[in-house]
């Protein structure tokens, strides 16, 4: 078990790319406004003008494997980032204040940040999600949360590592812990296997939108208490972004379950 804690801890926390890594503005891989304002943009329109788009049937025997390799891939990373970023968390001296309030002008290097780095390119890897529903011809998934969480939760990365966002570790971790319950789900629906779970996985998302404002507090509390928290202006937005999309899972949640148990009564 020691021997496996080493591994990891050198791979995902030690290894040079990673514990040297800099977030540096038209260096690194997506890191100019340009690069995000194009790629939100062409996924919002691409979405749209495929939805829009009468497209060939692929048929289940072509679409579920491909389903399944993207699932398969998404679950693998996803479960690796949270690893990773967990590892990281706990190597810090103080991991819970530093965590929760980055000190002003804290440079984006280090762990946190390649992880950070790492989530925000997989969030861009998300859109194939958008992409395989149209091809499935599942208008009914095509929802405006999903379009809108999808292209606005780039936007939110990217202020992760441009303002050096205090409390984002917590955010990273808890989602993409959220994301391996998500596509283990997904993967096993496309390799035919149907769990019966699939409420655990919109309840999961609520709780973590619950969960990052009752840890925000405490944030706030360092932030007007000490000398300041780095990234508070990112930290608004990620704020007004979670509780609308808190407003939105909790509608599609209402709606859903609600008209389910209606159609068990009748």
């Amino acid at each position: 078990m020691d021997h496996l804690y080493s591994s990891l801890q050198y791979w995902l926390v030690n290894h040079p790319k990673i514990l040297h890594f800099r977030w540096t503005e038209a260096q690194t891989l997506g890191s100019t406004p340009q690069f995000l304002t194009l790629t939100v943009l062409i996924y919002l329109a691409v979405t749209f003008l495929l939805s829009k788009t009468p497209l060939p049937s692929l048929g289940p025997n072509i679409l579920k494997p491909i389903t399944a390799l993207h699932s398969l891939n998404l679950f693998l990373v996803s479960l690796i980032m949270a690893v990773g970023c967990t590892l990281s968390i706990v190597s810090l001296p103080s991991p819970l204040s530093h965590i929760v309030c980055f000190p002003p002008d804290t440079p984006p290097t280090g762990p946190l940040f390649f992880w950070a780095h790492i989530f925000y390119l997989s969030k861009i890897l998300e859109f194939i999600d958008t992409l395989l529903i149209i091809l499935s011809k599942s208008k009914q998934r095509l929802t405006f949360l999903h379009v809108y969480h999808h292209g606005t939760v780039v936007v939110m990365c990217y202020l992760w590592l441009n303002t050096s966002q205090s409390l984002f570790p917590v955010a990273l971790v808890t989602n993409a812990t959220v994301h391996v319950i998500m596509y283990l789900y997904y993967l096993l629906c496309a390799v035919g296997i149907r769990p019966r779970w699939k409420r655990l996985v919109t309840n999961c998302q609520i709780v973590q939108f619950v969960f990052s404002f009752l840890v925000s507090v405490l944030m706030l509390y360092y932030h007007f208490t000490g000398s300041g928290c780095s990234g508070i202006l990112g930290w608004c937005f990620n704020a007004v972004f979670n509780a609308s999309l808190l407003a939105l899972f909790l509608d599609f949640h209402g709606k859903s379950y609600a008209a389910k148990h209606k159609d068990k009564r009748s």
